[in-house]
């Protein structure tokens, strides 16, 4: 049957859905902490240590909550009584931090992201909590700013979005080449800023004003 299923999504040019992971109990994931750290050479029944798994796992909850969170219900809610506003609504500089997939340690930057509504407007909190729920996540930057982007995309339906992250890697400057303060930057549009460079112009302009 697993056979017959990837040659479906072969076919179709998709990746075959995988089954959900069982998620592991609080004591089993303490006790994954606990020999990481004495795999890093520490005596994790120590005084300074004998808590840490607990706290690891506490904070882990935190850095990780948007796996339990859904952008659909934060912007199920839209505002009409716009006055017939339809021009670019943007919000510059939006802190957020994420934790690369591929090493575990921590990205942080900001966003910016614009959207032309279509029959009304959502709360501006609720552009700042789409990017908290993605980037809560073992994430890749790129992959953030697509994520982000299609759900407003799917749930707002405007005449277009248009996002750019910037962000420091600390993969990158922790570890290997370890090149502190260089800045990774993405970017994403649709609708009318994909289709007309002018757009496009106008979002970065918006970006760089009264700075």
């Amino acid at each position: 049957m697993d056979a017959v299923v990837k040659s479906i999504a072969d076919r179709r040019g998709e990746a075959p859905q995988q089954a959900p992971q069982p998620r592991p109990s609080r004591e089993e994931a303490e006790a994954a902490v606990r020999t990481l750290i004495a795999w890093a050479g520490d005596n994790p029944d120590r005084e300074g240590l004998i808590d840490t798994p607990r706290r690891v796992v506490k904070a882990y909850e935190e850095f990780y909550r948007g796996y339990r969170e859904d952008p659909a219900d934060v912007l199920d809610r839209v505002f009409e009584e716009v006055g017939g506003y339809d021009d670019m609504v943007l919000l510059r500089d939006i802190p957020f931090y994420s934790h690369c997939e591929h090493h575990m340690v921590p990205f942080i930057g900001k966003a910016h992201i614009a959207y032309y509504p279509t029959g009304g407007v959502v709360g501006l909190s609720k552009l700042a909590r789409v990017v908290d729920v993605f980037s809560r996540r073992l994430q890749t930057q790129e992959n953030l700013s697509a994520q982000v982007v299609q759900a407003i995309e799917d749930h707002l339906k405007p005449r277009g979005v248009a996002a750019l992250f910037e962000a420091e890697h600390q993969c990158m400057s922790l570890r290997g080449v370890q090149k502190a303060g260089v800045s990774t930057v993405t970017s994403q549009f649709t609708g009318v800023f994909r289709d007309d460079p002018a757009e496009q112009v106008r979002f970065m302009t918006m970006l760089r004003l009264n700075r």
